[in-house]
């Protein structure tokens, strides 16, 4: 009987120490419950300078097959299987998901297994009779301890480290959006470049025809050594116009590879021209909807939810921390008597630890805490009202480097046709050279300016892809048609 009243008194102290914590919990109860801040979001119920149906062509989630290109989609896979950034990205993953682990464990008892022998001799001055005596100590055991999370405080932290993992998944989102976004913008000033060269090769080869007409006309006398002066500097200028492009052109092609995840000297890319980039159609979607499409807003959100949880637990800290502590196992003078009868022993213990002066230190934390919650929540509105402005801006630069490039092909066209004719004069004699110079270089900036505008025009829906947050899920319809 001895054993069990031993154990019915543990049991009354264990029970003593629960009454007393709840107490405690249903005083702690409003406190604890850690009020969400209000986020009073200022959500459109359109974008203003969007067209026609808003829901009609969203983004698809390999957009970029749109511009219809087969090498763009090729080192859009290359990037999405081997750009640093994202293998970055994994890892931050998983190193969120270890710290989860971590903090779970503290919603678990501690268990240890301990094991020793020891063996002592005493001194045969002090013994009885003056001899000394030799002491062998066998012992084993399991000790357990564990505190009982009655406030919250280790589940919050375990929730908040949750939040922070789901924030780290939307950062790969992040991250991966940021990379192929970034390949697609590259590919086109390659192409754009390319471009460029080719037509500026183009104008050298005709203002070297010019150069060499008119040298004919200054022999014949019929025409002077200053209209030979000014087209010899404008086929220079040309030729000088050159090289910078190819400076942007090979240090394109060192950025594409390393957003592949590849050396430069191990890509071959053909590039070719922005003639053959299609056109994507895409359009917005209702502003709503935005919040859960982008991830950056996704991110901020959960770390906004972390935030909420961490403020919890600083609350939680300033309640007692009750612990339970036991252990057992066997201890012998003898190891063939270790596990005997007699050889078995337990101790078990209630704690309850109640802060009382700590010189301000929890009421710093949970102000701590607060501060960072403030700003996790003013990010997020932030980030909100700049994603409806990045959506807006993009779609301005849709539609206005669309009428450029158009007003900028018509411009070429009429420079064209008075390039042509203007040689044609120029062979027959009869054209002031004056002219023929301002002939030459406003086709000349026409042709180059009509490829930047491309460019822009591109750049201008790439820009929009990135905004809106890469591709969205297809919507799941009912049988009416309506969105479910």
């Amino acid at each position: 009987m001895r054993p069990h009243c031993r154990s019915c008194g543990w049991r009354r102290a264990v029970a003593r120490v629960a009454a007393c914590a709840g107490a405690f919990a249903l005083l702690a109860a409003c406190t604890l419950e850690s009020e969400k801040p209000e986020l009073a979001l200022d959500t459109p119920g359109k974008y203003r300078w969007a067209r026609g149906q808003v829901e009609r062509s969203l983004p698809a989630l390999d957009w970029w097959r749109g511009f219809r290109s087969v090498e763009l989609t090729s080192l859009m896979e290359f990037a999405q299987a081997a750009n640093l950034d994202i293998a970055v990205a994994i890892a931050q993953i998983e190193q969120a998901d270890a710290l989860v682990r971590v903090a779970n464990a503290s919603l678990f008892p501690l268990i240890n297994f301990n094991s020793s022998a020891s063996q002592s001799k005493s001194s045969s001055a002090i013994g009885s009779g003056g001899g000394g005596g030799t002491t062998r100590l066998f012992s084993s055991s399991l000790s357990a301890s564990y505190i009982l999370d009655f406030w919250g405080k280790n589940q919050a932290t375990v929730v908040a480290t949750e939040e922070t993992a789901i924030a780290s998944r939307y950062n790969r989102e992040v991250v991966t959006l940021t990379a192929i976004t970034a390949v697609a913008n590259t590919y086109f000033i390659i192409l754009s470049s390319q471009d460029r060269i080719r037509i500026l090769r183009q104008n050298l080869d005709a203002a070297t025809r010019i150069y060499d007409l008119i040298k004919q006309q200054f022999s014949a006398g019929t025409a002077n050594a200053i209209n030979v002066a000014q087209q010899e500097a404008l086929v220079a200028q040309v030729k000088a116009s050159i090289p910078p492009l190819e400076e942007i052109l090979r240090q394109n092609f060192a950025a594409l590879a390393v957003l592949i995840g590849r050396a430069p000297e191990r890509v071959d890319i053909r590039g070719g021209s922005l003639d053959n980039i299609s056109t994507p159609r895409v359009t917005p979607g209702i502003p709503s909807e935005l919040l859960n499409q982008r991830p950056d807003l996704r991110q901020a959100e959960a770390l906004l939810a972390a935030a909420n949880y961490d403020v919890r637990a600083a609350r939680a800290a300033f309640f007692p921390t009750i612990q339970l502590t036991a252990s057992g196992g066997t201890q012998s003078s003898a190891l063939r008597s270790l596990f005997g009868p007699g050889a078995w022993f337990y101790t078990a213990a209630a704690s309850l630890a109640q802060p009382v002066f700590d010189g301000g230190l929890l009421e710093g934390q949970l102000q701590v805490q607060l501060a960072l919650r403030k700003q996790a929540l003013q990010t997020y509105r932030k980030d909100v009202l700049t994603a409806f402005s990045n959506v807006e801006q993009a779609l301005v630069a849709v539609e206005q480097t669309t009428l450029t490039e158009r007003y900028q092909r018509e411009v070429v066209r009429a420079s064209q046709r008075a390039f042509s004719l203007s040689e044609q004069q120029l062979r027959e004699g009869t054209i002031n050279f004056v002219n023929l110079l301002q002939v030459e270089q406003t086709l000349f900036t026409a042709e180059d300016t009509l490829v930047i505008d491309q460019l822009a025009r591109l750049q201008a829906y790439v820009s929009l892809y990135l905004a809106l947050g890469g591709g969205w899920a297809p919507q799941i319809k009912d049988p009416s048609g309506h969105p479910m």
